[in-house]
């Protein structure tokens, strides 16, 4: 596909090129990576990973990443805009390539196992170190699999691979997740903490050792079910034999509760995190299952997760009591039954004015309380709240995410701040309540700027817009908007009545931080075409000088059409011709404030008005002196028709006279 270099992407950050031609097979697991060139600093040993575009990448992680590179770490370096090997413009996240190939590619199914001395020297401790570097940024992996871990040679130690360019453990397989994190939707597992990365790697570490991947096959929920009933270790691991310092380690590091694995600082040193021990004490079995639904019960983190998947008949039977029954009198937590008869005591008590979303308030109330360790749980969906911005990006595309009107029940409700309080010891409840407030304020805020898009974007910095007017442009950033239109009213692909929608405006909101809220405040009170278009040129107006774009004639051009109506406010003939002609001129220099001004110059409109104004006191007194002359007009045809009639008068007089005097006179 050819194209000329002016609508080609500039290089990304000003220096990285994308080589899309030439594609880095398995050196980004999941997603598809090409070379680089660095054209500023020639800097070698770099890819540039392609973005999924339902896929958001991690703006923190690339924020963080500023401070400089992390040994043992492929970190992110820039991120931007390139056409990928279909001549498709994507967003491409530059990183530092692997140092070799995998050390397991995916699909792998059989291999030879790997012997305990490689695993602690070449994947144990360099994965600790590298962990204990993202700990102290305050960052997590969420991607440690053995398809994603890189070495140059069999006996160099592993580079954990990108982990930036999808949301956290977006693709990471259920079996390497713990269980409160693999029941949710791959989207919707939140950045999650170090002992969950933790978790990973000690599944990466049985893999390796076995030669082959436990309980393949076994479906995610499954899987899920057997590991809250039996816990992690006992299923992963079973009766299968392991080296001996593997099997110490594995049982902290699959430890049920995240507290109680150890940290990678403790991890790098084999010796010591072997001698660990942690005295947890195993769940409560009850001594006679509950039945939810078609599921049967043994523990309150198991009827936890059958709440989850069955909320309907979960609601059902907390209400009527059933459960509360089992926990007390079965299961033998009194406790736990208190705070549990709370809940349903005051959803009871609102039985005439109660509705869904109150049922939905008191399964999840119900979950946290059942199982701290749980997700939040709305309507069936579980989901860690910090994921909320990822969950919104993919609803729709893939299957599986919660919906949309579920999540807007929820975030109406401020449920993640409910659900924080719950289990205040577990996480920053504050925080959590702020966060919701402040989600609940986008989300209701009337009009283009607010709603699930405003939202959404306000979340995931890095997502493109899905205006349909931008179509293939992928513009992520505030100054990419204009000349993207730009390119798209030049090819025809722009529609002649529109240049704005309620997407583009939603994504402008949340990528102003509040710069134009005045504009794009005018944009949502418009109520006429002629209006909307004046505002529309408003806001890009001030967004082409707040961006400081380049010319952009063709979109100019675009939206002197739109406001050719508001020359109307011009009411001479003259001048509304100049200044059409005017427009005209400016668009084809592609200089919207420049068109602003023509449009919105009040000095001009003054002058136009007050010679309006003149103009009609002018028209007004020649209608004045026409009425006058015509009043004028009839007097004087009256008073010629009575002099007539005197003269008349005098004349017949005169001619009597003159007969009488005749007679009398010899």
């Amino acid at each position: 596909m050819s194209r000329s270099a002016a609508t080609d992407p500039p290089l990304i950050a000003g220096a990285f090129e994308v080589e899309a031609s030439r594609a880095l097979p398995l050196a980004a697991d999941g997603h598809t990576a090409y070379s680089v060139i660095d054209r500023a600093n020639g800097r070698t040993g770099l890819m540039a990973v392609q973005i999924h575009a339902d896929a958001p990448a991690r703006a923190e992680a690339l924020q963080r990443f500023q401070a400089g590179p992390l040994p043992g770490v492929l970190a992110p370096i820039a991120f931007g805009p390139a056409r990928d090997s279909g001549g498709r413009k994507a967003q491409f996240l530059i990183c530092q390539a692997p140092p070799g190939p995998p050390i397991l590619p995916t699909g792998a199914t059989e291999f030879p196992p790997w012997d305990e001395q490689a695993l602690l020297a070449q994947v144990l401790r360099p994965a600790a170190h590298a962990l204990e570097g993202l700990r102290q940024r305050h960052l997590t992996h969420r991607a440690i699999r053995p398809a994603n871990l890189f070495r140059a040679g069999v006996m160099d130690p592993v580079s954990l691979g990108c982990a930036w360019a999808a949301p956290p453990a977006f693709a990471q397989p259920a079996i390497y997740e713990p269980p409160y994190m693999s029941m949710c939707h791959p989207a919707a597992r939140g950045e999650g903490s170090t002992a969950d990365d933790v978790y990973a790697l000690g599944v990466t570490l049985l893999v390796l050792a076995l030669g082959h991947e436990p309980c393949r096959g076994l479906d995610p929920q499954t899987l899920v079910a057997q590991q809250l009933e039996r816990g992690a270790l006992a299923v992963l691991v079973g009766d299968r034999r392991l080296p001996p310092i593997i099997a110490d380690l594995l049982r902290s590091m699959l430890a049920e509760d995240p507290e109680h694995r150890p940290t990678p600082a403790l991890l790098a040193d084999t010796e010591l995190a072997r001698g660990r021990r942690v005295a947890a004490r195993p769940a409560r079995r009850a001594q006679r299952p509950l039945e939810i639904g078609a599921q049967k019960v043994w523990t309150a983190r198991t009827l936890a997760f059958a709440l989850t998947r069955d909320s309907e008949s979960g609601l059902q039977s907390l209400r009527a009591g059933s459960i509360n029954a089992w926990i007390r009198r079965s299961l033998g937590d009194s406790a736990l039954a208190v705070r549990l008869d709370e809940a349903v005591k005051i959803r009871n008590a609102q039985e005439d004015i109660a509705t869904a979303r109150d049922d939905a308030a008191l399964v999840m109330r119900a979950v946290a309380l059942l199982d701290p360790l749980a997700p939040l749980c709305w309507n069936g969906a579980p989901l860690w709240p910090d994921a909320l911005g990822p969950l919104l990006a993919v609803e729709g595309e893939r299957a599986g995410a919660p919906p949309v009107t579920d999540l807007a029940e929820m975030i109406q409700d401020e449920a993640a701040g409910s659900w924080a309080t719950l289990r205040a010891e577990r996480c920053d409840a504050p925080m959590f309540r702020l966060n919701a407030h402040q989600h609940r304020a986008l989300w209701v805020l009337k009009g283009p700027s607010g709603g699930a898009n405003r939202l959404m974007y306000h979340l995931n910095p890095l997502l493109p817009c899905r205006s349909p007017l931008l179509r293939e442009a992928s513009v992520v950033r505030l100054d990419e908007i204009l000349p993207a239109l730009d390119e798209a009213a030049s090819n025809g692909s722009l529609p002649r009545d529109t240049v704005l929608d309620t997407d583009l405006h939603a994504f402008i909101a949340a990528r102003s931080e509040g710069g134009l809220e005045s504009e794009l405040g005018g944009l949502a009170a418009a109520r006429t075409a002629e209006h909307a278009g004046l505002a529309t040129l408003r806001l890009y107006a001030a967004l082409q000088q707040r961006t400081r774009c380049a010319a952009v004639p063709a979109l100019a051009r675009a939206v002197a059409l739109l406001v050719q109506p508001s020359l109307a406010v011009f009411s001479g003939r003259s001048r509304r011709a100049a200044r059409a002609e005017a427009m005209g001129d400016i668009a084809s220099t592609g200089n919207l404030p420049a068109m602003l001004a023509l449009l919105a110059d009040p000095e001009a409109i003054a002058r136009d008005r007050g010679e309006r104004e003149a103009a009609l006191a002018r028209v007004v007194a020649i209608d004045h002196q026409v009425d006058l002359l015509r009043a004028g007009r009839v007097q004087r045809r009256a008073s010629a028709a009575h002099l007539g009639q005197e003269a008349v008068a005098t004349a017949g007089t005169l001619g009597l006279i003159y007969t009488v005097m005749s007679a009398l006179l010899p």
